[in-house]
Order: C-alpha cells, then sequence, then structure tokens
C-alpha cells in the first residue's frame, strides 16, 4: 500500500524567514508558497515547511514529518486506523490537487499520508 517516502517538513517558527533561509542555503525557489506550507522539490523529494501551530509537530528535534505516498489517502487513512492507528488529522485536501493526513502509531509516533499528483519517480536521484 506504501509507495515510498516522498516529503518531509521541517516545522519553523517564522515561515518567511525558513522560507528564504533554505531558499538560499539549498539555492532552490519554492514551488508552492503558502502561509500555511512552503514546499520545494530537492532532487525529486519535497523538503516542506510548516509554521509550528497546532498539533502535529512543533521545531527541534523530533520536529521533522515525513510523509509516505499513497495513491487512495481515504483507504491507507482507515487502514491505519483499523490496524490501531490513531488519527491526528483527517483526511484534506491542502490545494493543487494534493491530500494529506496523519495517524499516530500506537507509541504516539506521527506517520504523514499523502496523495501528491505532482510526484515524479522519475526525477529521483
Amino acid at each position: 500500500m506504501l509507495l515510498g517516502l516522498r516529503t518531509t517538513i521541517y516545522v519553523v517558527p517564522d515561515l518567511p524567514a525558513a522560507r528564504d533561509w533554505y531558499a538560499a542555503t539549498f539555492g532552490v525557489q519554492p514551488y508552492f508558497d503558502e502561509p500555511f506550507y512552503v514546499g520545494f522539490e530537492v532532487g525529486g523529494f519535497e523538503l516542506g515547511l510548516m509554521p509550528a501551530e497546532g498539533k502535529v509537530a512543533q521545531p527541534g528535534p523530533g520536529g521533522t514529518l515525513a510523509y509516505w505516498g499513497v495513491d487512495d489517502l481515504a483507504a491507507a487513512h482507515a487502514h491505519a486506523v483499523a490496524h490501531g492507528a490513531a488519527e491526528v488529522v483527517a483526511p484534506n485536501d491542502v490545494g493543487g490537487g494534493i491530500a494529506v493526513s496523519h495517524v499516530a502509531d500506537p507509541w504516539g509516533n506521527t506517520i504523514g499520508l499523502i496523495h501528491n499528483p505532482h510526484f515524479d519517480a522519475k526525477r529521483v536521484r
């Protein structure tokens, strides 16, 4: 059911400052830049920045959230919950045809699930 790692998110306290720092440091401009998320394509993978708010993650150690690609987000999310995962964030459309959800394993680790029709496995290096 899992397709492989797609996205790593870094939670930051100042999204515009972090966007500028990552753009300069990694030498790429974001392809997605909204007040709730900034996305960069780096080597065929997504490097994302998310503001430190809500219940998903906080900056610093333990503040990274990896997303696993799925073809059917609703089915993958339901499957994880049926196997004992706790729902953290229900499946939701975040724009551009991309949908995400978060579940927690029985030990509290957050697992991101993502359906991203823009992900191109041929670009992975």
